[in-house]
Order: structure tokens, then C-alpha cells, then sequence
């Protein structure tokens, strides 16, 4: 079977990947790598999971509802490590909402115009309007920390997307819109799991990039722009939701109650939407490198 990047994945694993985090995925086989810092030492059992993730789905069903009948608006920033699970959480919280109500926003490259526009321009257009529920999966945020590691940008214009990153949010937040900014992470043996997983399934392979696999190599630069980009981006009115991915299961879930919880949506179930898990679920002070 022919792999993408001629199976670059599968060669850091055998020949760079530091000998504790190939041990982990070894010992680990198919299941969830947890890792040493992890609160808790197995996956959800999946019969909790399914019980718990169709009720708040429900309650999903309840906002959408609400956002439609008020002309609310809602916008949702899903950041992370690579495959740290935003595609996964973003499809179970859209699994049930109407499409032309809850809308993924997922761009790609800059154009050669839109790179000479002012960096936030491109974004503005995607934010929603009355009555829509706006997912970002990526965002603003690929400067803060993608294009730092790759050298995409130079440092004056991260220095300058900082100086105006506070302002532009709290302008989100002023005009009243319901804004809520998740950080997904995940540890370094699990996501290389997870990478490995992805490079032998077929159905897969598309979701890999040479990006994810140049950034294998570059974790511990990953490492400090995100813990940067964390700080200078971690507001009272544009605060962000840090968890801890490594089970996907406690962290669709927490995800999805993260974003409920701040929301006052006719009908809310409060027995079921509650807070999410403190363990794995809090501010930037939770994130683990």
C-alpha cells in the first residue's frame, strides 16, 4: 500500500522519534497513548461516553434552536496540536444542527491578495451573522503559532498581530457575539499514534499535511510558540479553554460543555450540560507541553 510522503511518518517513528515516546505507542498498541501527566490512566469507558455525548447533543439541538428564534450569534475558535481531535469534537458538535445554521470555516493558504490585506481581513467575512453558529477550525491563531515554527512570518508582524489580537477580540466580544476559544492538546506519543493511524488508512491519508509531518520534528518549538501564543492571547473577555486531549472521549466532551456552559440557551439542562472536567478542562495554567 503506497503511503503519503513516502511513509515519512512511519520513518520517524523507527529512526527519530525519542525512545520513550516509541516505547508508549508500542506498549500502548491501538488504544489511547494517556500520557505520564495525565490525570487519569484509562480511556472512558465508551458505553459512558455515548450516554453522556447524545445528551449533550441534545442540548446542542436546544442552542441552535435558540441562536435561530434570537438572532444570536456564536462563534467557536477550535485550536490545537496537530491531531489533538478538533475535527473530531467539530463534527460531533455540528452532527445534528443544520448546516446552513452551524458553518465550519476551515481556510486555506493565503492568497497572494489576501497576504497583502491586514492579516485579521480574511477572517471577518466568515464571522457570523444573526441567527448562525460560526466554527473556526483554525483560525487568526496559525500566526501566533503555525507560521512562527515554519517561518512564515517574521517576527515584527507576530509582534504586530499580538498588539492588535486583544483589541480585535474584545471588538467580537463588545459587538455580542457569543465567543468562545478552545485549545486542544495532546501528547507527543499519542499524536504520533495518531498520525500513524492516519498514514496506513486510506480514508484517512487526506487528513495529513507536509506540515504535520515536517512538525513531528518540531515539537519543542511547537512547545514554546503555544505556551507564547497562550499568555499574550489569554484575555478576561477572550479567555481560552485549554484541554487536555489525549482521551478523545473526556475531551469531546468537556469541549462541548465548555461551550455550552457560557451560554444561557432557552431549555438548558444544566443537570446534563454541568462544567466540564476540571482535570482535564481549565485555563492556559492546564496545558501540559
Amino acid at each position: 500500500m503506497h503511503l503519503p510522503f513516502d511513509g515519512a511518518i512511519s520513518a520517524y517513528f523507527d529512526n527519530d522519534a525519542p525512545d520513550d515516546v516509541r516505547d508508549a505507542i508500542q506498549a500502548g498498541g491501538k488504544k489511547d497513548v494517556l500520557s505520564s501527566t495525565y490525570p487519569y490512566d484509562t480511556q472512558m469507558k465508551r458505553s459512558d461516553y455515548d450516554v453522556q455525548m447524545a445528551a449533550l447533543q441534545i442540548e446542542l439541538v436546544k442552542l441552535q434552536s435558540w441562536v435561530k428564534e434570537t438572532g444570536a450569534r456564536v462563534c467557536i475558535v477550535f485550536e490545537g496540536r496537530d491531531a489533538a481531535g478538533k475535527g473530531g469534537t467539530i463534527k460531533r458538535l455540528r452532527q445534528n444542527l443544520n448546516p446552513r445554521v452551524a458553518k465550519i470555516v476551515a481556510l486555506s493558504k493565503p492568497t497572494d491578495r489576501e497576504q497583502s490585506q491586514w492579516y485579521f481581513q480574511r477572517y471577518i467575512e466568515h464571522l457570523p451573522a444573526g441567527g448562525e453558529i460560526t466554527l473556526f477550525d483554525r483560525s487568526w491563531y496559525n500566526r501566533g503559532v503555525v507560521e512562527k515554527v515554519f517561518g512564515f512570518c517574521s517576527d515584527t508582524q507576530r509582534d504586530q498581530f499580538f498588539k492588535q489580537l486583544p483589541e480585535f477580540e474584545d471588538m467580537l466580544v463588545n459587538e455580542g457575539i457569543h465567543f468562545v476559544k478552545l485549545w486542544l492538546n495532546v501528547g507527543r506519543a499519542e499524536q504520533l499514534r495518531r498520525f500513524l493511524s492516519r498514514e496506513k488508512d486510506p480514508l484517512k491519508q487526506w487528513k495529513l499535511s507536509w506540515i504535520d509531518v515536517e512538525g513531528l520534528k518540531r515539537w519543542d518549538a511547537y512547545s514554546d510558540a503555544i505556551r507564547e501564543t497562550l499568555t499574550l492571547s489569554h484575555t478576561k473577555d477572550a479567555a481560552w479553554t485549554v484541554v487536555r486531549s489525549d482521551d478523545k472521549r473526556r475531551a469531546r466532551l468537556s469541549a462541548l460543555r465548555a461551550v455550552l456552559q457560557g451560554i444561557d440557551y432557552t431549555g438548558k439542562d444544566v443537570s446534563v450540560t454541568g462544567a466540564p472536567d476540571p482535570k482535564i478542562c481549565g485555563g492556559p495554567d492546564i496545558w501540559d507541553a
